[in-house]
């Protein structure tokens, strides 16, 4: 049977622009969707136009995604203003006849990208589509029908053109998932701690593991448990582990400013139960993740993480430098084990040997990367037979650094041999962050020195 497919504007956020591919390729092939490409995108604009077989395929991508604003069942496009006009008087009646039905109210929405106008500019543009056959009535606040026209003048918002570079016209279909970002905020949220994740970001995250109904999804670096709350609004029941106990436990100096102790009911719990989600939350642990604690047989359906770098948290496991450690009897119900630094290397490589070894074949490993932007190189990201990189994204942070959001795909279980044997270096991010920034400071000190010394022989010549 021949696929009837109709060409849709999908129309982004302009936020983390880089993630909208990742995003979107993750829930076309969680939802078992088929898109195609009318134009080839570019991460600077904000729209794709693609192609669809179904409407209903539309509004389920729509209502997964945090990258989009809206769907667009797009009737015509064009450079100028009065091209889009003249595709549209000839666009066949019979494709939207059944949309100007005279029992169906509607409404023109007019919007420009990076340009503003005034109320009046707009009434104008709206009474220019008045060749259009609509014959039900006007219904501004809950139309069936919501007709959109668009005017893009760039992305340099101090500096549009006169004209617009593309204008595009069609049937609004549905909106993305934006309003979930709100609702998740960090502002409001009952516990959050200093590197407490993004709601946008954690939700990217769910989306990019492909997390759906029923999946066991695993954070073993738990912190305040904000990914666990964007894995389990998609379905997933979560459950996280930690080493640090005064953070699980809500004991940690407070986040917010103004706010001096902790609440006593403020927990990862609470935060599931704010958001009626208590009934996906399975549990928190303490866990030092060099030494994991699970049996064999369990398996995770994904595992989305934000390891430490050692910058705002440290990187910890359980040790000791001393030799021949030994505790007394006496003392192991009150003993508190020593730690000592778990470096970045260890830490990816544990993560990616454990994801071998729990994570269901076709399960996705979603985890952030910290990097030095010039030594970057795709080489240096983590790795194992295992598992395919399926998206690399960047977020930066200074001029100098960034993280790096990768999802792993496993496509395999190991062999006994490349869990034994399997190790793969990466470069220490933490102790060139602070060589670096040791060598700002001894740079700034210089300068600094040298101005002082130009100014007092400055003063001595007058």
């Amino acid at each position: 049977m021949n696929k009837c497919w109709k060409t849709y504007l999908l129309w982004f956020a302009q936020e983390h622009t880089e993630f909208r591919s990742a995003e979107i390729n993750s829930l076309l092939s969680l939802l078992n969707i088929e898109m195609r490409y009318v134009e080839k995108p570019k991460d600077i604009e904000p729209y794709w136009i693609v192609e669809f077989s179904s409407e209903d395929d539309v509004k389920l991508l729509a209502s997964r995604s945090v990258s989009l604003r809206n769907c667009i069942e797009l009737w015509a496009h064009a450079k100028s203003i009065p091209a889009i006009h003249d595709k549209l008087k000839n666009y066949p009646l019979q494709l939207y006849k059944s949309h100007f039905d005279a029992n169906k109210s509607f409404k023109i929405e007019v919007e420009t990208f990076c340009r503003h106008f005034t109320q009046k500019e707009k009434v104008d543009k709206l009474e220019a589509f008045s060749y259009l056959p609509v014959s039900g009535p006007v219904n501004l606040k809950n139309p069936d029908v919501t007709l959109q026209y668009i005017e893009y003048y760039g992305t340099i918002s101090n500096d549009p053109p006169e004209l617009p570079y593309f204008v595009f016209f069609g049937r609004w279909v549905a909106n993305g998932l934006r309003q979930l970002i709100k609702k998740l905020s960090l502002k409001t949220r009952k516990f959050i701690g200093n590197t407490s994740m993004d709601p946008q970001l954690s939700l990217l995250m769910a989306n990019q593991a492909k997390v759906k109904d029923g999946d066991i999804v695993l954070d073993p670096f738990v912190g305040t448990g904000s990914l666990l709350v964007a894995a389990a609004q998609f379905g997933g029941y979560v459950i996280g582990t930690d080493i640090d106990y005064l953070m699980l436990h809500a004991r940690t100096r407070p986040s917010r400013i103004k706010q001096k102790m902790r609440e006593k009911d403020e927990s990862i719990k609470a935060n599931m139960k704010q958001y009626n989600l208590e009934h996906k939350y399975l549990d928190v642990m303490v866990n030092d993740f060099s030494v994991s604690f699970w049996k064999d047989t369990v398996q995770f359906d994904a595992i989305i993480t934000d390891p430490p770098y050692g910058i705002r948290e440290s990187t910890e496991r359980i040790g000791t430098t001393k030799t021949d450690c030994k505790v007394k009897e006496e003392h192991l119900h009150t003993h508190i084990p020593a730690k000592i630094d778990y470096g970045i290397s260890h830490i990816y490589r544990d993560l990616l040997l454990f994801s071998a070894k729990h994570l269901k074949v076709g399960g996705c490993v979603v985890c952030w990367f910290p990097v030095f932007r010039e030594d970057y190189d795709e080489k240096s990201l983590p790795s194992h037979p295992c598992f395919n990189l399926t998206a690399n994204c960047e977020q930066v942070l200074t001029k100098v650094t960034s993280r790096r959001l990768l999802t792993f795909e496993k496509i395999r279980d190991p062999t006994p041999h490349e869990m034994e044997t399997y190790d793969h270096e990466i470069i220490d991010f933490r102790k060139k962050y602070y060589t670096a920034r040791e060598e700002s400071r001894k740079e700034r000190r210089t300068r600094e020195a040298q101005i002082r010394e130009e100014n007092r022989k400055k003063y001595e010549k007058s």
